[in-house]
């Protein structure tokens, strides 16, 4: 009984480095992760309060870029464009939606564009789009992230 006690204590001791498991290293598993997201795509897109109430990721999406389109749109005719550049009648528009749910806009030219003043345009779309509707940021692993897109916005003449 003696011998059979320092025997099963040794065995005792020597199973437990098969319990013992490898730690990951952290750097590595980092690496991994960060590969393994797609940082060009959102869980969820952006949004406001009309759309929240659609279930479908994709007409959620239809659903902010029209009403943003038709918001913008009528923040616009308001004003003197028309008037001042009646040959104008699309403008791009790059929106960023920041993760605060704040909003920046900025007019997309061509390269070339002469024929437009584009600092007095510049100048009207910041003045005309203040106060913009609360929107919700788009949303990346649980967390809101910037976004910014391109949404064109036709100037309508009457």
């Amino acid at each position: 009984m003696k011998k059979l006690l320092p025997i099963s204590l040794l065995i005792l001791l020597q199973s437990c480095q098969y319990f013992e498991k490898q730690v990951p290293n952290e750097k590595e598993l980092l690496d991994q992760e960060l590969k393994e997201i797609n940082w060009n795509e959102v869980d969820e897109y952006p949004s406001v309060g009309d759309c929240e109430k659609l279930t479908d990721a994709n007409q959620r999406k239809q659903c902010f870029f029209e009403f943003l389109t038709a918001e913008i749109q009528q923040k616009l005719n308001v004003d003197t464009l028309s008037v001042l550049f009646p040959k104008l009648d699309t403008i791009e528009v790059k929106v960023t939606v920041l993760p605060n749910a704040s909003m920046q806009f900025e007019p997309q030219f061509p390269k070339d564009s002469v024929a437009y003043d584009t600092i007095k345009i510049d100048s009207i779309l910041h003045a005309r789009l203040i106060d913009f509707p609360k929107v919700n940021p788009a949303i990346k692993r649980g967390i809101p992230v910037k976004t910014q897109f391109v949404l064109p916005v036709i100037i309508k003449s009457e």
